[in-house]
């Protein structure tokens, strides 16, 4: 309950609870939403300069209100999880972070697309740089934290020690260890959105942007629609990871190979194995592309987006499921995607629109070898300025059986294939086996 000027009420009496006893007093609660009362005071942030320092560092930090000029906070829809650190009292919600010695494990950038405002509108460009950049303004005080984590590690996929002992990958010492582990620098990329431009991205005004954003999280956020100079927004979603084999000095060099596989999440066949799609067989692939590529002398991309069932999520991607095993006629390819739209309403909400900025970070602007066949992807890159010179698909012997479904409906819909495309009648004769 707000008393009419931004603050919320303390100590209120809940509906079915006896009034005596032992109801905890609440603390008084200022609502960010009210700027003439209340948080987001913080400078204004001036997206897309090319100096940290005049673009300003975003601050989304809870622990001084009045220093925060972004909407929501860091971590994704874990931030969730750090409130019930606090709730339960194993967290102390004044903890500021040591960030001793976490500086990235090699430099990325700057790069020209950092100081272009309509390159990058999803993550912020200085993400990794905060210690650095920011120094003296976390020692005045401010809690100032970063958004991109970059560091190196070994990788051991059993699909890459099989390519070893067959001989199609080679242990060179540098990207694939003896033994087979394979030699990576990865990133973790947190959602850094700017309003606007999102906005312009989709082709919906920032009006509509933040009204839908809002009605559509249950008025998580009021200050969308209340708070109309902020334009930074850290939204509850999942992030991106960046594999980086080989050199990173090649992703950027016009004279050296790039092969980049873009990889939305699909924890059944990524984990597990599900064979109901490519997503795992395509992903290996994409790191075989990678690693040839690199031990040519170039370097190989793998981003891996959380954007699990197209976005839909793995509940929605479950029911679709049951009821392409057990609609009439079976699992057939000609009905892939009319049962998504049944139950979802959509086919797909991924929205690749947003998806080259993590290239554009990494200051890639030619692709020789795109390890992918979707049609979305595809167009997003080249229309952000990217260029690409090859199309990969996945090799017909990688397609599970079941997968089979999948992939000729999305061929028929347009995916990248260097075959003729299947026609109405071709897929009404591609079926996947029922639910046993």
């Amino acid at each position: 309950m707000s008393d009419g000027n931004g603050s919320a009420a303390g100590n209120l009496t809940q509906p079915g609870l006896p009034e005596t006893g032992a109801l905890p007093k609440r603390r008084h609660i200022v609502l960010t939403s009210h700027s003439n009362r209340s948080g987001l005071k913080g400078n204004p942030v001036q997206w897309g300069h090319g100096d940290p320092l005049q673009r300003g560092a975003i601050v989304a930090t809870v622990t001084d209100p009045n220093h925060r000029n972004a909407i929501g906070t860091h971590s994704g829809s874990y931030a969730v999880y750090r409130a019930l650190a606090v709730a339960s009292g194993v967290l102390d919600p004044d903890h500021r972070p040591d960030f001793t010695n976490t500086s990235p494990a090699i430099p990325i950038g700057p790069h020209p697309s950092w100081a272009d405002p309509e390159k990058i509108v999803s993550l912020d460009p200085f993400g990794a740089l905060v210690g650095d950049v920011y120094r003296d303004k976390i020692a005045e005080g401010l809690d100032i934290r970063p958004t991109i984590a970059v560091t190196r590690a070994h990788i051991q996929m059993p699909e890459l020690l099989e390519a070893v002992r067959q001989g199609r990958i080679k242990e060179d010492g540098e990207i694939v260890k003896p033994g087979g582990d394979l030699v990576v620098t990865k990133a973790a990329v947190e959602p850094v959105w700017y309003l606007p431009g999102v906005a312009q991205r989709l082709g919906v005004s920032e009006d509509e942007l933040r009204y839908a954003l809002f009605e559509q999280t249950g008025g998580m956020f009021p200050e969308l629609v209340t708070r109309f100079d902020v334009k930074v927004f850290l939204p509850p979603i999942g992030g991106i990871t960046v594999y980086i084999v080989g050199d990173p000095d090649a992703i950027t060099d016009p004279a050296r190979p790039l092969a980049v596989r873009v990889h939305d999440e699909c924890n059944g066949s990524d984990v597990f194995g599900s064979d109901i799609c490519t997503c795992r067989p395509y992903l290996v692939h994409g790191l075989e592309e990678c690693i040839a590529t690199a031990q040519q002398g170039g370097a190989g991309l793998i981003i891996y987006f959380r954007k699990e069932g197209r976005a839909l999520g793995e509940v929605t991607k479950f029911l679709v499921y049951n009821a392409r095993k057990r609609q009439e006629g079976g699992d057939r390819a000609d009905a892939y995607f009319a049962r998504t739209e049944c139950v979802a309403g959509v086919q797909d909400v991924r929205f690749q629109e947003l998806m080259p900025d993590v290239l554009h970070w990494l200051g890639v602007t030619r692709i020789d070898r795109f390890v992918s066949m979707s049609d979305m992807k595809y167009n997003a890159l080249v229309r952000s300025g990217i260029e690409i010179v090859e199309r990969v698909p996945i090799p017909d012997d990688l397609v599970p059986p079941d997968a089979r479904v999948e992939i000729e409906a999305k061929k028929a819909a347009g995916y990248y294939t260097d075959k003729v495309a299947p026609t109405e009648e071709d897929l009404a004769q591609v079926k996947g086996r029922g639910l046993e």
